[in-house]
Formats: C-alpha cells, structure tokens, sequence
C-alpha cells in the first residue's frame, strides 16, 4: 500500500525544498499578477517537481483571506484580502497541482486570517458570528470544494461562536457539522501539526489525536517528534479498541484514504535521478519563475460610458 509523502511547499517563506528547485515567491506576490494562467503554471511547476522528486501531496495552497493586518502567521502566504481574489487564484494553483498528479491540501479551514496570534506559539481565538465566518473566511473553502479539492487541512484556531471549548482542528461543529455535512466535503481531512503549542499547552498528543479523528478528520499530522508520534498512535489504537472511535467511522476514513491513493499514488511512477535533474529547476521552469518575478503591469481603467 503506497505512502502519502507530503511536504509544505507553498513559495515564498513556506518552503522546505532546496534552492535547486523552481522556487515561487510568496503567494501575494504571485497574487499581484491577478492571472489564473500564471497561478495554474505555480501549481503545474510544483507538481511536476515534486513528483519527480516522489512526493505526492502538498500542504498547499493556503486558503485563508489575509483580512487581518496584525496576523504573525499568514500575511504574504494568502492570495488576497477578499474572498473573492482567494477563490480565483487558489482555484488555478489546485488544478495544476492535482491535474499534474500530486494532491493538493486547502488550509486552514475554517479560516485563520482573522487572528492576530500564531498558533505553533498559543492558542488564537476569533469571535466572529457563524453568518461572518460563512459569508467571507469560508468562502474560498467552499469554492475549491465545489471544485474537486482532494484534501483540507483544520485550524488550531478557537472560533468561540461555533464552538466555545474545542479548536477547528478537534472540533465534531467544524469538522464533522460545517465541513463534512454543511459543505458536503467528502475528501481527505488532515488536522494541523499536533505539536504545535496552541494543542500541547491544552492537551496530549494522545488526547489531541484522539479528538481530532473523533471530530471527523481522516489523519493526524505529528510532525518531528518521535515520541510525540508513538504517544498518538497509542492513543489511537487504544481509543479504536475500547470503541470510543467506531468502527464505522474508522471504515469511512480508510475508504476516503483508499480512494485518493488510487486517484494519484498507483500511478505514481518510482523517481528516477536522471529524470529528476531534467525536471527539476529546468530552463522551462525558470522562465516562467522569471514571468512571475517580473512587476504586474498596472492596469488602466476602463474610461466610463456617457
């Protein structure tokens, strides 16, 4: 059974790869552009690097609205300010990743622009209205749903009006209510790093693994510590076998995981060095970088009708 290899590559300072990879800048740069062909070439790009390089999944691209200008954690990483700019340049990026053969992962749902602290370091909390939330932060979530978006990734944020005591990323309103039956989504949930302080200064990785597949996500994500991974697989196991996590839901999971693995990782092909040189950073590539780089032409008004 192949393995989903993941990676956060987003551009700009969300980049894990090394410099002989097409580099994008950040997405707001891209943004500035304001073209769908430029965002479907960042995702093309992307892909086809990757998956040269045997990676099938990217953490990418952030879909939250940078509505917020005291926001630490997203700012340059978001395509806009409005839902309306975030839909229409995130959209191009999903396709040319997933059309390219990596999944691509819309995050951080519901929306983590409008917080104004950074959740590896505390727990953000946004008091916005459920009517608020659905008409702006969400939007950009909807439309990639309604666009065949295989994956999203949840919030460690604390939205007090959908749910008083639990983050997006543990929370059954969010996952299991908002997203999974209010929106229809039946891809792949990942929960944010379960390392990160906004869940470790509230609770176990055990504890936090368990409330996040019992909340309706498919994976949890236990990023660098091995200890950290061994404590949720444990918890997990446990949780299963004492049935506090169902059968049922376990089942809905492993279909949900088994579709998207036969969609892009039995076609994967085993990365060859050769080819990856020829791929990676190639001339190609590089060029379109450099179209990106280049400054937005300012566009002119169109004069008004009499």
């Amino acid at each position: 059974n192949p393995l989903f290899i993941g990676i956060d590559q987003e551009g700009g300072r969300v980049s894990r790869l090394p410099d002989e990879f097409t580099i994008f800048p950040p997405m707001a740069d891209v943004a500035k552009h304001d073209s769908v062909a430029l965002c479907y070439s960042v995702g093309e790009i992307t892909a086809k690097e990757l998956k040269a390089s045997g990676i099938n999944l990217d953490f990418a691209p952030v879909l939250d609205i940078h509505s917020n200008p005291k926001n630490p954690i997203i700012g340059d990483r978001a395509f806009g300010t409005t839902p309306a700019e975030v839909c229409k340049l995130t959209l191009p990026v999903i396709m040319g990743l997933q059309d390219n053969g990596v999944i691509a992962c819309g995050k951080h749902f519901p929306g983590h622009g409008d917080t104004s602290t950074d959740s590896h370091k505390t727990l953000p909390k946004v008091d916005l209205p459920f009517d608020r939330l659905l008409d702006f932060e969400m939007k950009p979530f909807q439309h990639a749903v309604a666009n065949r978006l295989e994956s999203i990734m949840t919030a460690h944020v604390l939205y007090k009006r959908l749910d008083p005591e639990n983050p997006a990323s543990l929370s059954r309103i969010i996952v299991s209510e908002i997203l999974r039956e209010g929106m229809e989504f039946d891809g792949l949930v990942f929960s944010d790093d379960l390392e990160m302080q906004a869940i470790l200064d509230h609770y176990t990785a055990r504890e936090a693994a368990v409330k996040a597949i019992r909340a309706g996500s498919d994976i949890v994500l236990v990023c660098k510590r091995a200890d950290l991974v061994r404590e949720a697989y444990e918890g997990l196991l446990q949780a299963v076998q004492k049935g506090s996590i169902s059968e049922k839901a376990l089942a809905l999971s492993l279909t949900r995981i088994s579709k998207v693995k036969e969609k892009y990782l039995f076609k994967f092909e085993t990365p060859q060095l050769k080819k990856a040189r020829e791929i990676v950073g190639c001339e190609a590539h590089r060029e379109a970088l450099a179209r990106i780089l280049e400054e937005p032409v300012k566009r002119k008004s169109s004069p008004k009708k009499s």
